[in-house]
């Protein structure tokens, strides 16, 4: 009990810090540089080197997961026990809403609702559905490939999960907001009493991230230590 405790306790803080920097930067993207070029950029290195840290900061407690779909994706393939995973989901989400909150404390609510991701203007909910799903599918199979499958060049594993998510940033920031995470969308949503799509960023994520799983479980051989027992 005492480990969960600290474990949540990293989900929680880690996912609030990643929601306020998260939606702020992308709220100064959209809302005070209009969302050019520079603001893309902005937005999606904070995301990006925010998770770098984050990693590298908290992973030791928990893990770091920061991410239901991850959580969830993980459980799947055996690499995260199922009973913590609604310990872990909660937390996540707590840490969201407090993020959100801190974002709303320090800058009043905008065109962006506390940066909540939401489909572009031009951008179908289906379309939206498959580019978060996709995405999220490359961020959990480098998550898999380079911190879970115990192959990659060690202490590299947060830059490499750290930069997929800034490049999935600079694709997909403008179209859905590419939140990848059920959490990034959650915080923002109850503070601004938003729920419009929130749907696709459950499910997008979700979906995207048990591909990753299925995908990795395979190409990484994951399943030999059970093979070997």
């Amino acid at each position: 009990m005492e480990y969960d405790s600290r474990a949540w306790l990293a989900e929680f803080v880690g996912t609030l810090t990643l929601i306020f920097i998260g939606s702020l930067s992308a709220a100064v993207a959209f809302e005070a540089l209009d969302g050019g070029t520079g603001g893309v950029v902005l937005a999606g290195l904070a995301h990006g080197l925010v998770l770098v840290a984050l990693i590298y900061g908290i992973g030791a407690a928990s893990g770091c997961h920061i991410n239901p779909a991850v959580s969830i994706a993980l459980a799947a393939i055996g690499k995260f026990d199922w009973r913590s995973v609604p310990g872990y989901i909660v937390a996540q989400l707590a840490g969201a809403v407090v993020g959100a909150l801190l974002h709303a404390a320090v800058r009043a609510k905008g065109a962006t609702h506390f940066g909540l991701p939401l489909p572009g203007a031009d951008v179908g909910a289906g379309q939206a559905l498959v580019l978060e799903a996709v995405l999220t599918f490359f961020l959990v199979s480098v998550i898999i490939g380079a911190a879970v499958s115990g192959r990659a060049t060690k202490g590299f594993h947060g830059l490499a999960i750290g930069l997929t998510l800034a490049a999935s940033w600079l694709v997909g920031g403008a179209l859905t907001g590419a939140a990848l995470n059920p959490a990034r969308s959650f915080g923002p949503a109850i503070v601004a009493l938003n729920f419009d799509s929130i749907w696709i960023y459950w499910v997008g994520p979700i979906v995207g991230g048990l591909l990753a799983a299925g995908v990795g479980f395979y190409l990484h051989n994951l399943g030999r230590e059970s093979e070997s027992g």
